[in-house]
């Protein structure tokens, strides 16, 4: 259905006065659910049945969900799985688990869904990895320069046992939270405006020297500073006024963000650069999954391999058929109707970015920080062994044609 999607005809105001009858999270759940183009008839009275259901029994746990600036309308461009997650751990637990879907930044933000998780004002958050890493500095170890080749690589290594020891148990142990499942891209650079009339970037040296919105990301700062992408701290909130006042040249980020946070009108190219992460996941709070008991455990651990494998497929489609990654673009996509284009550079200019950033070639830049990951992992040299499993596959393979695993049952 492309951007004629399937809220397309329901007003905010719409939205808001449904779910002032049955609840922003009955509502939300019924719109990300519902097949085709959809009345404001149409959501009422899905709501109204989506309400019934998840309140015919009193519930056993209610966890408070706060998703930074997803709804269901951004959540059909970038598919991050978030609704998808709540909808499945619900009737997964006929109920005894009810969630509170809480997004469009109104209980946290980018930045601050992490604090307020560890904080237990919210139970579950979803985010991206990089603007997290700021609360829960273990998130870091996602995001050393070139060290995944490809998002099916990204895929393979969240599916692996291998995983568990590496990502998972270090950052439940330092920070508290346990990670859940989480989308796949890999970072460019997103030019704005003035780079509308240049001719599309080839090369890494056409970059040289321009000023970029970074994430919270140490690491990320890192790999831009080694690429003379002169990294400016800037929260994901202010980027889209950074970028059409012309403070900055670009952002660093990926397709699917610019397209869903509705940056695109004031972005000109997007050079996929694919240097390091772009991963917007779901973790929940460990403290409140201890508390679950063995059952319930066990189906937040099944609806989070189901988000993975939904996440996984729907957007690698919803990256060519809704946002536009691809050349040519097809009609329709938000890239196409914005006039963004692609510029994928060549495996040569990738090769010359990795060879001038990456800690396999430049492992000075990175030593007191692999160091310190390292330390918080009890030891593993996790750069190395993420470099390692995410090589197990074949550079070709497809990401939607990565074998899905249940990475707990290693």
């Amino acid at each position: 259905m492309g951007l004629q999607n399937k809220l397309s005809g329901i007003t905010r105001r719409d939205l808001f006065r449904v779910a002032g009858r049955y609840g922003m999270s009955s509502t939300l759940l019924a719109a990300g659910g519902f097949g085709g183009a959809m009345s404001l008839a149409n959501l009422a009275s899905a709501a109204e049945s989506t309400y019934e259901r998840r309140f015919s029994k009193p519930a056993k746990f209610t966890l408070k969900f706060g998703a930074s600036g997803f709804n269901a309308r951004n959540l059909l461009i970038e598919r991050a799985g978030a609704l998808e997650f709540a909808r499945d751990l619900e009737s997964r637990t006929d109920g005894e688990i009810r969630v509170e879907f809480i997004g469009d930044n109104q209980i946290c933000g980018q930045t601050s869904c992490v604090e307020k998780t560890q904080q237990g004002i919210v139970d579950i958050y979803a985010a991206s990895t990089q603007n997290s890493a700021g609360g829960a500095p273990y998130l870091n170890v996602l995001d050393y320069a070139y060290m995944f080749p490809t998002r099916a690589s990204q895929y393979h290594f969240l599916y692996s046992p291998k995983s568990q020891r590496i990502l998972r148990d270090p950052l439940e142990k330092n920070h508290g939270l346990k990670f859940l499942f989480s989308h796949c891209e890999l970072r460019g650079i997103q030019l704005g405006l003035g780079w509308q009339d240049k001719p599309t970037v080839t090369s890494v040296e056409q970059l040289f020297g321009t000023k970029n919105r970074v994430t919270g990301t140490q690491l990320g700062r890192i790999a831009m500073q080694a690429l003379n992408l002169n990294p400016v701290p800037i929260a994901w909130e202010e980027t889209l006024d950074g970028l059409k006042q012309g403070l900055i040249d670009g952002a660093e980020t990926w397709a699917s963000a610019v397209a869903y946070a509705n940056m695109s009108p004031v972005v000109s190219q997007s050079v996929d650069l694919e240097f390091f992460c772009g991963t917007e996941h779901t973790s929940m709070s460990a403290s409140v999954f201890d508390s679950l008991g063995g059952e319930l455990q066990d189906a937040v651990n099944e609806s989070s391999y189901w988000a993975q494998t939904h996440v996984q497929a729907a957007n690698e489609a919803a990256l060519v058929k809704t946002v536009g990654y691809s050349d040519p673009q097809l009609p329709n996509t938000i890239f196409a109707r914005d006039n963004v284009r692609m510029a994928f550079l060549s495996d040569a200019e990738k090769r010359k970015a990795e060879e001038m950033c990456s800690p396999e070639f430049q492992p000075q830049l990175w030593e007191q920080w692999r160091e310190r990951i390292n330390g918080w992992a009890g030891g593993i040299d996790t750069y190395q062994e993420i470099y390692n499993i995410a090589r197990e596959i074949p550079k070709e393979t497809l990401p939607e044609n990565v074998e899905p695993r249940r990475w707990w049952k290693g």
